[in-house]
Parts: structure tokens; sequence; C-alpha cells
């Protein structure tokens, strides 16, 4: 009798999880940055940090629903 598991069988699904994680780093820094700009610089400018941070986001989610 064989096992697996299950953490492997994921892993082997999800062939995106490197670029995902990656995704998911540039999203949060960009995220960070953003707030604060907007918070001590610009705010302008802080939003658009965010928002750009928020499409690498979306990408991610993206490739979260083709696993």
């Amino acid at each position: 009798m064989r096992y697996h598991s299950r953490d492997n069988e994921e892993e082997k699904q999800d062939k995106y999880i490197q670029l995902r994680q990656i995704l998911n780093v540039v999203f949060m820094i960009g995220a960070v940055v953003g707030v604060l700009l907007y918070f001590y610089q610009s705010k302008s400018i802080g939003t658009v940090v965010i928002l750009v941070a928020m499409f690498f986001k979306m990408v991610e989610c993206v490739f979260r629903l083709l696993k």
C-alpha cells in the first residue's frame, strides 16, 4: 500500500507556485512602499504605487485559479 503526502501532491498540481510566490513578494513590498509614500510624501504617488502593487496581486490570483 502506497501513502502519498498531501503537500507533495499539491506541489505537483500547482506548477505556478514559484511565480506566485514572487508575485506575492512584489505585492507586499509594493504595498508597504505605497503606504509609506502615501503618508510621508505625496498621496497621489502613494496611491499609484498601491494600485500597481494590486495589479501584481490580481495577476497572482489569476495563476491561483489556473492551478
